[in-house]
């Protein structure tokens, strides 16, 4: 029996774009698309092998970088002699992205101010504490899939030769990440793996941490663009719990 998770905050392709430019420190107008091409394929593998909800046009996507890539290795063909020479053909997703850019920024931005401050304005009777406290970003799906690629990937590869049955029930394992999120506090996200015997198992533990996310139970943080990934509580344990319960989990059990 096979789980699928579908988040209602799963971004698009367009966030995923960003995601890998952001990630290999480049710049948008000078997209390296074969770099690219190739890491946005195999997140889409890995969100495939998770039973995620791919919506189609992340495959569009897909096949759009496939085509760009092929442009610019290929030499220009005799129908493409009256394009003006130099056309990038890059030119256009650039395009897409830095005005998506801009909309996601100006979003971010909005979300951020308080609602007081937002929708109503007071008069303050003393200025402002200058002290600020350390912020953390939210952290985005895509980031955990890097993450947990780097997980998978210390793993060492498995030939199995014999089938063993395996069922790790994923409600068992989201109460127990919440545990430990209660007793630890703050967990950094590779923690989690640590004890994992199988790659089946990293896989359960990463679909509980994502349902827990669905359902508000925990919050994911970082505290600078390549620090750790951090998990915690979103509410008193005894809340979450009871979100838990309250959820309806399709396949209650991985296994193989």
């Amino acid at each position: 029996m096979t789980t699928k998770v579908q988040l209602e905050l799963f971004e698009g392709p367009l966030d995923l774009l960003l995601h890998l430019i952001k990630k290999n420190e480049v710049s948008i107008t000078d997209i390296p698309i074969a770099i690219i091409t190739e890491q946005y394929l195999a997140t889409l593998e890995l969100m495939q092998s998770l039973n995620l909800d791919v919506a189609g046009e992340f495959i569009v996507m897909a096949a759009t970088l496939m085509h760009i890539k092929s442009r610019m290795l290929l030499p220009p063909g005799d129908d493409e002699e009256d394009e003006e020479e130099g056309d990038d053909p890059r030119e256009e997703l650039m395009r897409q992205l830095l005005e998506y850019q801009r909309f996601k920024e100006a979003a971010e931005e909005l979300e951020r101010r308080e609602i007081l401050k937002r929708d109503v304005f007071a008069r303050s009777p003393q200025p402002p504490d200058e002290s600020g406290t350390v912020g953390f970003e939210e952290v985005s799906l895509f980031d955990l899939l890097s993450a947990l690629r780097r997980v998978l990937d210390r793993l060492p590869k498995e030939d199995v030769h014999e089938v063993i049955l395996e069922r790790i029930s994923l409600r068992e394992k989201m109460q127990g990440l919440l545990d430990e999120l209660h007793q630890k506090g703050k967990v950094v996200f590779q923690l989690f793996f640590e004890s994992a015997s199988s790659r089946l198992e990293v896989v359960v533990t990463f679909l509980a941490m994502l349902e827990l996310v669905r359902i508000r139970a925990i919050r994911v943080t970082q505290g600078e663009r390549v620090g750790p990934i951090l998990l915690e509580l979103a509410a008193p344990l005894e809340e979450v719990q009871n979100r838990v319960a309250g959820e309806k989990i399709e396949g209650e059990e991985h296994g193989t």
